[in-house]
């Protein structure tokens, strides 16, 4: 952010367009010119007649604009400073029961590709574009201003700066971190690798639904696709008994960690595929009063859609068949390209073909410091619906 002249970006009318629904994307196609831009500048955008806005640049990606502002506000120290603040003050208000928390959500919080987690006094962030890894220096700086935390971590490490052509990155920036770092979800203790874990650690978009999954547990649960065991030791606060169930070894050796921590000893983790557990528990005949689905994402494009679907079709309805009458599925989806009405779909089909009778509870999204843009549909990913079975 040198001053001086700010770079122009000529996009065409489809992208005016879209600028003026208030999306914050432009993709390459869309790009009638950029000479003389470079890599994670910001830029001036224009139709050729007249100014719409401020962008992050990027010279690789698709999504070749990242808009900053709708208007010819300046783009400078204080913009950013602001946006934290204001991102800050909607945290406090609606994350008052804990201190680990998504701090910054990027578009949703108008700061594009930024993301920052705040872990109690820790902070984990991820610089996604050219723009936001340009101005890595800056925003460190403004959340040591704003904050004070013990550590700042960077966790630039996710695929998608291959698209910006960036290096991935995982590194301490400011501070130290302790050698075990133990932090506190809906008064459940969890460790935490800010450096190493699953996105920033934990998943905390899954927080609230957490929450939910307890309220409705009962009986003998099933937790499928635990990871750190999220879902699995909130269940146990109420189950009788909770078996988890996760692909990685190292995924389980942390939950089983996590469980030892809480002083839960009625949950048993189990290192396997689900979809083959899935499959043998049916044809046993195993049954379950509550199962949680928490998949990663099976589409992370538009083309794996349709496998994406036949994969969230097939473990519902092997979840279904091992329900007990008057059994609770809570079942998520992540995957943005498999969008709300598509995932009910699904479940509708799942229902079906299991031949029982489903009432939907509840239809539930990501955390709410997981904001949404309500102009931008690709911030709202998370999917958890809480069916239950009909007796």
């Amino acid at each position: 952010m040198k001053d001086g002249i700010i770079p122009k970006v000529i996009v065409s009318s489809k992208a005016r367009e879209r600028i003026a629904a208030g999306h914050l994307w432009i993709y390459r196609s869309d790009i009638h010119s950029a000479d003389g831009v470079q890599s994670g500048q910001i830029v001036h955008v224009t139709d050729r007649r007249r100014l719409l806005g401020s962008a992050f640049y990027s010279s690789t990606s698709q999504i070749a604009l990242r808009m900053l502002t709708f208007d010819d506000t300046q783009i400078g120290r204080d913009l950013f400073r602001q946006r934290l603040m204001t991102a800050a003050e909607l945290r406090r208000k609606i994350a008052l029961e804990t201190t680990t928390y998504r701090l910054v959500n990027g578009e949703a919080d108008l700061l594009p590709s930024f993301i920052v987690d705040r872990y109690a006094d820790y902070i984990v962030i991820q610089l996604l574009s050219q723009g936001t890894d340009s101005l890595r220096n800056l925003l460190v700086e403004l959340l040591e201003e704003l904050f004070q935390p013990k550590c700042i971590v960077e966790r630039s490490d996710a695929r998608v700066r291959e698209l910006e052509g960036l290096p991935l990155r995982a590194e301490v920036l400011k501070g130290s971190l302790p050698e075990e770092l133990v932090v506190e979800l809906n008064g459940i203790k969890f460790k935490v690798d800010l450096l190493r874990g699953q996105k920033t650690g934990l998943f905390l978009d899954q927080r609230e639904n957490y929450l939910a999954a307890s309220q409705y547990a009962r009986g003998r649960c099933l937790d499928c696709f635990t990871f750190a065991g999220g879902f699995a030791l909130h269940l146990a606060q109420r189950a009788e008994s909770v078996l988890a169930i996760d692909i990685s070894p190292t995924a389980i050796q942390l939950a089983t960690e996590n469980a030892r921590l809480n002083g839960l000893q009625h949950i048993c983790f189990e290192v396997a595929n689900v979809f083959d557990r899935l499959k043998q528990m049916d044809e046993a005949s195993e049954t379950f009063d509550t199962v949680v689905l928490d998949p990663p994402a099976f589409a992370k494009s538009k083309l794996a859609v349709e496998n994406a679907i036949r994969g969230y079709k097939e473990i519902n309805l092997r979840a279904m068949k091992i329900l007990r009458p008057g059994g609770i599925l809570i079942t998520c989806s992540c995957s943005y390209n498999v969008d709300e009405a598509t995932f009910l779909q699904v479940l509708r089909s799942a229902a079906e073909d299991s031949g029982r009778k489903f009432q939907l509870l509840e239809q539930r999204r990501q955390a709410r410091d997981h904001t949404v843009l309500l102009q931008m549909p690709e911030t709202y990913y998370l999917k958890c619906m809480i069916l239950r079975m009909l007796a």
